[in-house]
């Protein structure tokens, strides 16, 4: 008897649940026991085994588990599922054996012959209600009656699945604890499918589509597992068909306790809820005893309802109005409270909100898809909460201190929308998420503030009372405005998910909006405003789904109800009508093909004329503007604007249909008297209405975005794709700019307060200098191949500092526009530059940790000392990583590690105080480190630092001690901070917010909270004279600092008069100010000469890391085909440009010049191409055998290249023999379709899995790296490396169904590491390797090039999002990228935000990703840990050990994870709980992953595809093989296998059956040339095979028993193996050195061999003896040998054998013997000359020779010689008597037996086939030359026949047949 199992089964590998009946294996009764009649059959309506328990007496039939009564299951899942079918008119009984935490065994038993129910304090008896099939009479019965319903199961039971809640059976009726489940016996008379127990309720009536839709996972519902699952026929429903049955649950009772299927009462009608949700709870019928007894045991454990843990779903965006009065002030959704039981109020339920004044904030606390974020209070520091506090707590004062005063920066989403208003004197433009409205007169801004994203388009009404903006993003909303007010009357959702553009009707009712939804199709929504203005709400009219494209659209001014848009390929009138959207396209004739980018309506009206009688201007992308009759719906005329000619030629700059490319027009606006178009070219042209000729123009430096004429029709508005923005004064024909900005992130700003000017840098590759009183850009400076990250202003001089990524640090002269000085310390990019506040040092700071002291005593700074490795590497850039103190005495900084601030002496760097930060909490569990750092003012003695656990600590600069704390200080890291000179207040940045802090922290509430910011805020400070604050971050923010001053000190603004004397001042009654109080009469100016080009000599790279923290978008200026390319494009790319703005200012004239844009043969429309901007020249491999690098070769490609005529190929591809393991993701499988395809070298090996069969698509000519086949499985890409002269790698799209290559691109420059479809196949990314570090988008429909964005470090494997295709991510150093594509018209751009690993994971690399159920994204590390992120928050959440080594391969099909790692092993998890861990966030534990299946293969895992299921599919590995993995059979079968290193010989089998081939892995391989299947494998550890030979024919008949194969190895070994008996027969020792050759003699009874060393044995096999030893070419490595039959006395020497031996160094030996007689004589020696030098046989090709078969006494010989050539040697007549010259010197030769063909391989990676004329013939030798080789071509062997041929490069077998010849 087995002994008692003292310890249940754990939990953890219990969950998410247990198949019992699989677990245990009842199958095999060994661990369970039956009694009676207990059969296995085939259900055919489960389509699968069930066990049939039959016999008249219960007790005598059962199935029992376990085994015996002392043995315990161990199952501690609280549910039991039982799916059974009770046998129809028959009866039944069920023992379930619990244990309580008591140890106590209760027995609950249920049967159908129990009457009623009874208890015991072990014993429960539960009568069983077995129900019929719905309709039935028995159904009916049951229905109307309430008495005798227990009993025999009726004749058309159903199968049920029953739910046990053992917790609760236990709790409600015995008061006890559950703790596991020990035994279980079903007893006659039942069908069972199956037991299982878990934690979960499963539902099986619902789908896993279901669930997810329905979200039942919040109330702790999940789908039935597939395997233990009921089928259920396609149109049908589970509940129709089986029952389910939840005991106990509550519900409505029946007057007794039975388990039944709950069944409404007659007065309900008897309708059953078909919501599965609903149908979970069923009854627990109680007795009035039962329920008496019970009582207080329910109320006292009665099961508490399951909290749900879904965030309550707001159908609208909830907005926050803080009435704070006066100017901008609130706090973000994100550190803000909502009250928990006060519903915020909802401008999507109420249709519109509260009017607010002007400069008040709107903050969002909105949701994404279904989880609403919620904002958060951190103690009692968030205004909002004191805004509501009763009490007046004592706050920081004047509240508010700051005051938004300018904005530099224009754009953001978009750069086409800017508007005019009526009265033609302000302009209304969007910056990022503020909308800016600009008197272009006294230059006085106002703003609207209130969207939480970037502001993707404007509308006015035509009065311009009412403003409508829309916001980017996924959560799309539009903002209605009184302008005149600047309130905001409305908020709605759009129902879009990305707006593009607006169009206000002329009365301002109806608003009109095009954007894209969630699937990217195009939408047109119409709204009725009319109500708005009046309290009202704003409605929606009607909406559309488009498939045409749609650029612009407007509404007519005549008819709010009409619209009109154009696009790519059409013009559409649209109509409001009966609540409908209904359009009609314009007929185009023939340019139907055009591409239109914008609309105007002819303006004026004529009394005589219909309101609808309009002429509509379009133009378009080819110049065209075509005229079209708005009421006839006809086009009545098209012109194309023809670009200016060379000079001296005439200029037509008119309309005409002359040939050539036209003007590509992005914009046009209409007058009564004129037009004006913007244009690609950069130009602004007026036209009269017949576009006869331009009357006047203005060029830009970039293209124009948009135009506008104001009301007036005096000016036009301008608007560049670079952020411009200014006006056209037609009058005085003078061009104003309104606006210059930055068109990336800024990164860091200097002030400086002698000369009033700020210096920027940002990561569009800029230094702007701007003047601080008007705020206009004064300098810019451009850097073509670097990005400036750091900048800093002298204090005293004119001169200014800058930082490169490259790690200069450049110097200059600001009053010269001169480059001073070049310091070249660094290495890498500058994280720290600053000047003594005295001006006499400079310091500079890198990535790498060294820190630099410069003397800027003179003009032309000089250093003084460079210290290594003491700056913090890990730390990053910023802004103030290096401060130095008010007296110039002290310098401080982060370092030499993270955790430590260090202060040195300034001049000299000598180390004064080291301070470990992170033991100063000793109360907290974290290591804390430092952040920033920042001096108080001199007398104070104080050191901030801002630390990462969001503290700011005040330490004692002298001695180090903590002074005081403040905490928290922001929700994420402090980005930047600053003292004010005073040392009152304190600014502090983070996230998108702004805090102003009392220093002293003397109040209840000591801090301020400012937000406007649409992006994280990079760098606050004080300006010099303290009364201004400037932010940077997606703009230019400056801002009033309103601080009382300090007692003693005369009022701000007391002595001023420069007020008076700036523009706009009467407006204003405060503006900047200089330091010394003296007004400005001018505004500084430039030099009025262009200043020279700085001279900068090249970058230092090497050593270079990755810099950058953000993606950088590459430029499109200078790119091949543009206009700009013919001005810039000859510039040096180490050449700092230096441009002055005002001498730079547009250009404007009347039509009269005769001059040129660019050259008559430039296209004007080139397509969108990307060249590669700044990026890291990195080039050290990450630690990541997932990382993709290309196999070292040596080879080229050839030259030349003969290639067959079609139809005449000798040579056909049958197979290729080997899987490149080397590949990463270069195998895919659709299990739908059973396309099947692989990489082996440059080929793409296409097979049919059930026949074996095999198609090659040759289109590479490198190793093939990766392949990605689209979801539809009808386009596969593959990437390969760059050819020889190409400069960018090869990637190839092929037709799946015709294996063609439809498109080959060209943009990354080394290897392409990974790459992905779609889920909608719309988009392809391809992913570079750690050189090349760029990812791209690309669109399938054309496969042109949509985004590209270089990376600053590199990543390993990129996944799209199966929820939606905009979304996709990449894995990389410490980090996951998410990626998201905002697409505008054509225009894609990839944003990225880049989520952090766990830190308890230390510095890992992320190496591998999949997307999994829901929200969920699984990444493995190169550590073996799988992390889980929530990609609703970009955040993970969970990891959990899954493997001792790299995961490099993840699948995941919904709740079943496969990992494969370079431990060799693939494990399957159970994941189905993990989206319920989501909930929890960070407290999520991984106890609940489940191991379920682990398979160990034969090497490193570097692919994987598997079906829906992930039940079976395909793994290849590193050691060259895949296999066909069965998890359900937990089997695996190698489908495809190879060599993994170079194949060192290959040989046909004499009857050509099979053949075999060895390599330097040990390996020795025999293939059945029929299948292509590996037949048998031997095997020799740490040994390299070097050569083979197939056994000949023997003289007897041909035997099984004589199928031998020998072979030679590198320790000079020899050994036979037996083909039939899979064995070795014999092992010799013949050599001391390695074998290079080997061979049988003709009849197979001697075996040569020869070494490296030269020496030649012959040796036995019978015996095993080495009978002679020939050293003849002793002293160079033997490179062939060769037997041949003769005739016995042939060449007057007795033998009928003839060899040959040929040696490296060009000598060959021919031999004849006779080997019964022991006579070996050397008949000939020949050797063949060479040039006088060479330069090593180490790099010369080989010397072959090769007896001609069809040549008797003729030998064939190649090698390095004079000339590049095959020599026929005859033995006769000793000497050469053909010569065949060859393209290159051969590396393998092989010559048929059947006809005169010679096959040639060469190092050019090049077979060449030649068919060798008769000797008598006077033709000319006849060539093919062949590709599929990705290296060189080393071997080739013909089979005895002659009809198939087999080559070999390096690990690539290809076998070919002979077709023809």
């Amino acid at each position: 008897m087995a002994a008692a199992i003292p310890v249940p089964v754990p939990a953890a590998w219990q969950r998410p649940y247990l198949n019992v009946f699989k677990h245990f294996r009842v199958e095999e009764w060994k661990r369970s026991a039956r009694e009676g009649d207990v059969t296995a059959l085939t259900d055919a309506r489960l389509k699968g085994t069930v066990y049939r328990i039959q016999g008249s007496v219960p007790a005598s039939s059962y199935l029992q588990l376990p085994r015996t009564g002392t043995q315990s299951l161990g199952l501690a899942g609280r549910y039991l599922y039982l799916l059974f079918r009770p046998m129809p008119r028959k009866h039944f009984v069920v023992h379930l054996d619990v244990a309580t935490e008591e140890n106590q065994v209760v027995r609950i038993s249920f049967s159908n012959l129990f009457k009623e129910f009874k208890s015991t304090a072990t014993w429960l008896q539960f009568p069983f209600v077995c129900g019929a099939a719905k309709g039935s009479a028995c159904d009916h019965a049951a229905r109307t009656s309430r008495h005798d319903l227990v009993g025999a199961a009726p004749a058309d039971v159903r199968w049920t699945c029953l739910v046990l809640d053992l917790h609760s059976i236990l709790s409600l009726y015995l008061n006890r604890r559950y703790s596991h489940l020990k035994s279980i016996k079903l007893c006659s008379n039942l069908l069972v499918k199956n037991l299982c127990t878990s934690d979960l309720v499963f539902d099986p009536g619902v789908t896993f589509s279901e669930a997810r839709q329905a979200n039942l996972a919040c109330h702790g519902v999940a789908p039935m597992p597939r395997e233990m699952a009921f089928p259920v026929p396609k149109g049908e429903k589970w509940h129709d068909l089986y029952d389910y049955i939840r005991f106990p649950s509550e519900g409505s009772k029946l007057p007794y306790d039975s388990i039944q299927k709950s069944c409404p009462s007659p007065a309900a009608g008897g309708q059953v809820s078909e919501d599965p949700i609903r149908q979970l709870p069923q009854s627990v019928m109680l007795t009035k005893a039962v329920r008496d007894r019970l009582s207080l045991i329910h109320q006292i454990t009665s099961p508490k309802a399951m909290l749900c843990r879904c965030p309550v779903i707001t159908k609208s965006i909830p907005e926050v109005h803080l009435a704070a009065p006066g100017p901008v002030r609130a706090v973000p959704a994100g550190d803000q409270e909502l009250e928990k039981n006060q519903r915020p109020h909802s401008a999507g339920d109420a249709g519109q909100s509260p009017a607010v004044s002007d400069g008040g904030i709107h903050v969002y606390a909105y949701h994404r898809r279904e989880r609403t974020v919620r904002a958060i209070r951190t103690d009692s520091e968030e205004v909002g909460e004191a805004l509501r506090s009763h009490s007046s707590p004592r706050r920081l004062l004047p509240d508010p201190i700051l005051k938004l005063r300018t904005i530099i920066g224009f754009g953001g989403c978009s750069t086409k929308w800017a508007l005019w208003t009526q009265n033609n004197t302000v302009v209304v433009y969007p910056c990022h998420a503020v909308i800016v409205t600009l008197q272009i007169q006294t230059r006085e801004q106002r703003f609207f503030t209130g969207h939480t994203d970037k502001v993707s388009a404007l509308a006015f009404n035509g009065n311009s009372t009412l403003l409508a903006s829309a916001q980017a993003g996924p959560l799309s909303v539009v903002r209605l405005w009184d302008f005149p007010t600047g309130s905001c009357l409305s908020v709605f959702k759009t129902h879009v998910r990305s707006l593009l553009s607006l169009s206000f009707s002329y009365s301002g009712t109806v608003l009109c909006g095009v954007g894209k939804d969630g699937h990217g199709k195009t939408m047109v929504v119409v709204w009725n405003a009319a109500q708005v203005t009046h309290g009202g709400e704003v409605a929606m009219l009607a909406k559309a789904h488009t498939d045409v494209d749609i650029q612009a659209l407007k509404i007519a001014f005549f008819d709010d109800t009409r619209m009109v848009s154009c696009g790519r390929d059409n013009i559409r009138l649209w109509r409001v009508r009966s609540g409908a959207l209904h359009s009609c396209p314009v007929n185009l004739g023939e340019y139907h093909s055009l591409e239109f980018t914008d609309l105007a309506f002819e303006e004026g009206h004529a009394a005589e004329r219909e309101p609808e009688d309009r002429t509509l201007f379009v133009c378009s992308k080819s110049g065209h503007i075509l005229e079209v009759d708005y009421k006839n719906v006809c086009m009545r005329s098209a012109r194309q604007l023809l670009p200016a000619q060379p000079r001296g030629c005439q200029r037509p700059d008119k309309a005409g249909s002359g040939a050539g490319p036209g003007i590509a027009i992005n914009s046009i606006s209409i007058s009564s008297i004129f037009c004006a178009t913007g244009s690609e070219d950069g130009y602004l042209r007026l036209w009269p209405l017949d576009f006869s000729a331009v009357v006047l123009e203005a060029e830009h430096e970039a293209p124009v975005s948009s135009v506008c004429i104001s009301p007036d029709n005096r000016k036009v508005l301008c608007t560049t794709i670079t952020g411009n923005l200014g006006y056209l004064d037609i009058q005085s024909r003078d061009y104003n700019t309104l606006m210059r900005s930055h068109e990336d992130s800024i990164l860091a700003f200097s002030v400086e307060g002698i000369w009033k000017q700020m210096a920027t840098v940002s990561q569009d590759n800029t230094i702007r200098v701007w003047d601080l009183i008007s705020m206009q850009q004064l300098y810019d400076f451009t850097a073509a191949e670097e990005m400036p990250c750091a900048v800093a202003f002298h204090p005293t001089q004119q001169i200014l500092a800058c930082g490169f990524d490259s790690g200069m640090v450049r110097t200059f002269s600001l009053a010269a526009s001169d480059l001073l000085v070049e310091h070249k310390q660094h290495r890498t990019v500058i994280t720290g530059l600053t000047f003594s506040p005295d001006g006499n040092f400079m310091f500079s700071s890198c990535l790498q940790g060294t820190l630099a002291l410069y003397s800027c005593k003179a003009q032309k700074s000089h250093v003084l000392r460079v210290l290594g490795n003491v700056v913090a590497r890990d730390a990053g850039s910023s802004s103030d990583a290096l401060v130095v103190s008010g007296d110039s005495r002290l310098l401080a900084f982060v370092g030499p590690s993270k955790y430590v601030v260090t202060v040195m002496e300034a001049c000299s760097l000598d180390e004064l105080l080291r301070v470990d930060i992170s033991i100063l909490d000793l109360n907290s569990t974290d290591l804390d480190s430092a952040a920033r750092v920042c001096f108080a003012p001199v007398p104070r003695g104080e050191l901030l630092v801002s630390t990462s656990s969001n503290k700011i600590l005040v330490l004692d600069t002298k001695t180090g001690r903590l002074v005081r704390e403040v905490s928290p200080v922001h929700k994420l890291s402090c980005s930047s901070l600053a003292l004010s000179k005073d040392g009152r207040y304190l600014l502090t940045a983070g996230d998108k917010v702004i805090k102003v802090w009392d220093y002293q922290m003397r109040f209840d509430i000591n801090f301020q909270v400012y937000i406007g910011h649409s992006e994280p805020v990079r760098q606050v400070a004080f300006t010099p004279n303290q009364r201004h604050v400037i932010s940077v971050g997606d703009a230019i923010f400056l801002w009033d600092f309103l601080a009382l001053p300090a007692e003693g000190s005369p009022p701000a603004g007391a002595c001023s008069s420069e007020s008076a004397l700036l523009p706009g001042a009467e407006g204003s009654s405060e503006k900047l100010k200089d330091a010394s109080e003296t007004p400005r009469q001018t505004v500084p100016l430039p030099l009025l000469s262009s200043p020279p080009c700085l001279d900068v000599s090249s970058v230092h790279q090497a050593g270079c890391q990755s810099i950058f923290s953000e993606s950088d978008k590459e430029e499109e200026a200078g790119l091949p085909g543009s206009s700009r390319m013919a001005a810039n494009g000859d510039k040096d790319a180490s050449v700092l440009v230096v441009e002055s703005v005002r001498n730079k200012e547009l250009v404007v004239r009347p039509k009269v010049r005769q001059e040129s844009l660019r050259s008559p043969g430039e296209p004007a429309n080139e397509p969108r191409k990307e060249t590669k901007s700044l990026k890291s020249q990195c080039s050290v491999r990450p630690d990541s055998y997932r990382h993709f690098t290309p196999r070292f070769k040596a080879s080229v490609l050839p030259e030349s290249f003969l290639s067959p005529p079609a139809g005449s190929e000798v040579l056909k591809l049958k197979a290729v023999i080997g899987y490149n393991g080397n590949g990463r993701g270069n195998m895919v499988w659709n299990p739908d379709t059973g396309f099947f395809a692989y990489t082996c070298g440059c080929v793409i090996v296409v097979e049919d899995l059930h026949s074996g069969s095999q198609n090659h698509w040759l289109g590479h000519a490198e190793e093939i790296s990766t392949l990605a086949v689209s979801h539809d499985a009808q386009v596969l890409a593959s990437a390969s490396g760059k050819r020889s002269g190409d400069s960018h790698c090869q990637i190839c799209i092929w037709n799946v169904q015709h294996g063609v290559c439809t498109a080959s691109l060209f943009h990354h420059e080394t290897q392409v590491q990974a790459m992905a479809f779609s889920w909608d196949d719309r988009f392809l990314v391809t992913l570079g390797d750690y050189s090349d570090q760029t990812i791209a988008l690309w669109n399938t429909y054309t496969y042109e090039l949509m985004s590209s964005t270089c990376i600053s470090e590199p990543v390993h494997d990129v996944a799209f999002s199966p929820l939606s295709h905009r979304e996709l991510a990449c894995v990389g150093k410490r980090a996951m990228m998410f990626w998201l594509l905002e697409q505008q018209g054509a225009d894609v751009n990839l944003k990225v935000h880049r989520a952090p690993a766990p830190d308890m994971l230390g510095p890992v690399e992320l190496t591998s990703l999949c997307y999994g159920a829901d929200t969920l994204l699984y990444s493995g590390t190169n550590s073996g840990q799988i992390c889980v992120w929530d990609t609703e928050i970009n955040r993970c959440f969970m990891t959990w050990e899954a493997d001792e080594g790299e995961i490099g391969v993840l699948v995941c099909r919904r709740n079943r994870l496969m990992s494969g790692s370079n431990t060799k092993r693939i494990r399957l998890w159970a994941v189905a709980t993990v989206p319920e861990l989501r909930l929890k966030g960070p407290d999520a534990r991984s106890s609940s992953v489940l191991l379920e299946h682990e398979i160990t293969l034969d090497g490193t895992i570097v692919s994987a595809a598997f079906d829906d299921s992930l039940e079976m599919g395909i793994v290849g590995t590193m050691a060259g093989t895949l296999w066909y993995i069965n998890w359900t059979e937990s089997t695996s079968i190698r489908l495809i296998s190879g060599h993994k290193n170079k194949v060192t010989e290959v040989c046909f089998s004499p009857d050509e059956t099979h053949c075999a081939t060895c390599g330097e892995d040990g390996s020795v391989r025999i293939w059945s040339l029929g299948s292509m299947e590996l037949v048998v494998q031997f095997q020799v550890l740490n040994q390299s095979c070097q050569c083979l030979a197939w056994k000949p024919h023997p003289i007897v008949a041909w035997g099984a028993e004589s199928q031998h194969v020998v072979a030679g190895y590198s320790d000079g070994t020899i050994r036979v193996f037996s083909i039939s008996r899979t064995e070795m027969e014999l092992k010799m020792h013949p050599h001391a050195v390695a074998l290079t050759a080997i061979a049988y003699s003709t009849d197979g009874e001697m075996i040569l061999s020869g070494g490296k060393d030269g020496l030649v044995a012959i040796s036995s096999p019978r015996t095993g003896m080495t009978i002679h030893v020939l050293a003849d070419h002793k002293g160079s490595p033997i490179t062939v040998l060769q037997c041949t039959r003769k005739q016995y006395r042939d060449f007057g020497v007795e033998g009928s054998e003839l060899w040959l031996a040929t040696s490296l160094d060009r000598r060959v030996s021919i031999w004849a013997s006779d080997w019964l007689k022991d006579k070996c004589e050397l008949l000939d020696w020949l050797s063949f000359p060479a040039p006088a030098s060479p330069e090593g046989l180490g790099s010369l090709p080989p010397s072959l020779a090769a007896f001609c078969p069809w040549e008797a006494g003729t030998l064939v010989y190649v090698g390095f010689g004079m000339q590049k050539e095959a020599l026929f040697y005859s033995l006769h007549k000793k000497q050469i008597v053909e010569k065949i010259s060859l393209p290159y010197f051969a590396t393998a030769l092989s010559l048929s037996p059947a006809a005169r063909f010679m096959a040639v391989g060469f190092g050019e990676r090049l077979l060449r086939l030649l068919r060798c004329p008769a000797s008598d013939a006077q033709d000319y030798t006849d060539a093919q030359d062949y590709t599929g080789h990705d290296d060189t071509v080393h071997l080739c062997c013909f089979a005895p026949s002659g009809r198939r041929l087999l080559t070999a490069s390096h690990c690539a077998v290809l076998v070919w047949e002979l077709t023809g010849g």
